[in-house]
């Protein structure tokens, strides 16, 4: 790898760390209440580019759209990287394109969330719905931003041809991810909404016919994680019989270990009534497993090794000689 293909694999991977950070932070903002800290303006923040006298809701939101602002700048350049160092064609260059897409795409519902009120106590379903669109192109960026690092850190690129199974228990996999990152998304939304001050009392409104869709949806959330766990389990096993590479079998310990503890964060989460603290870093976790999850399928579906008689079986395959990246 020439040194301008090192340096670009270290931008993308550092570009990828830092909207992660972002999306931490936008979480927080979100869970202390502070997402109408600007008023209904966008790019403004309540009609002044810096406000005089802030209060800490405006502090906390002007910080996260400062952040966000930056975050955009170095998807861009890492696009613009690319295409200097990438030749034409390039997996690298096309995965760095979805990346700017998709936080574009982030911007403008971030934005739309804000012209509309959608933040602070509202409790509406237009802002369930705003928020399951905004959690999913969250996850098609951190994909495509993990593609973009995983790929210009010299790994294969990825083929659907004669890989049998594989693409399709990925492709389950990943949807069943994405719902249970949208029930996540709204069982965190109760939570600050509509917070209780014990277990019994949470239980009580969660099973009350009474209590607010968000509040009755929560008791969902548990059995959803639960089977997408099993299924993550059976995804990263079969991977690594199917596709017994280091990378495959070092990236499928990693998604079980980071499933189980999310597992364990969402039940103290429970516990403990939803702190801030606890809500930041179940998500972590969840970027952490969604992460993964797109790095191994990367590893399993990397383009088959050619032979005069045509692709050569898996077992006869040598073990991939391509190092695994840093996992966020």
């Amino acid at each position: 790898m020439s040194s301008h293909h090192a340096r670009l694999a270290k931008f993308a991977w550092g570009v990828l760390g830092y909207n992660v950070l972002v999306i931490l932070w936008g979480a927080f903002v979100r869970a202390s209440g502070s997402g109408a800290g600007c008023g209904a303006h966008w790019p403004m923040c309540n009609g002044e580019v810096m406000p005089r006298a802030p209060r800490i809701e405006t502090i906390i939101e002007l910080s996260h759209r400062v952040t966000s602002g930056i975050a955009l700048m170095l998807v861009v350049a890492l696009a613009f990287f690319a295409f200097r160092v990438e030749p034409r064609g390039s997996v690298v260059r096309r995965a760095a394109v979805a990346s700017v897409v998709f936080i574009m795409f982030e911007a403008l519902i971030g934005a739309g969330l804000v012209l509309f009120e959608l933040v602070a106590h509202n409790a509406s379903v237009k802002r369930a719905l705003s928020m399951s669109l905004h959690l999913t192109n969250t996850f098609f960026l951190l994909a495509s931003l993990s593609l973009t690092a995983w790929w210009a850190s010299g790994n294969a690129r990825i083929t659907f041809r004669r890989q049998g199974p594989i693409p399709w228990i990925f492709s389950l996999t990943m949807l069943a991810m994405i719902v249970l990152g949208t029930s996540g998304a709204i069982t965190a939304l109760g939570d600050t909404l509509f917070p209780v001050r014990s277990l019994a009392e949470g239980f009580a409104q969660e099973l009350s016919a009474t209590a607010h869709l968000f509040v009755r949806l929560k008791i969902l959330h548990p059995f959803l994680a639960l089977g997408v766990g099993l299924g993550m389990v059976a995804c990263a096993t079969t991977s690594r019989l199917l596709r017994p590479t280091e990378g495959v079998r070092t990236l499928s310990r990693i998604l079980a270990v980071l499933y189980v503890v999310q597992l364990f964060a969402g039940l103290l989460n429970v516990t403990l009534l939803a702190p801030i603290w606890l809500q930041i870093v179940h998500l972590a976790l969840a970027e952490g497993v969604w992460v993964t999850l797109v790095l191994l399928a990367a590893s399993a579906l990397h383009a088959p090794i050619m032979s005069k008689n045509g692709p050569a079986p898996m077992s006869e395959r040598p073990p991939s000689t391509s190092s695994v990246a840093p996992v966020m």
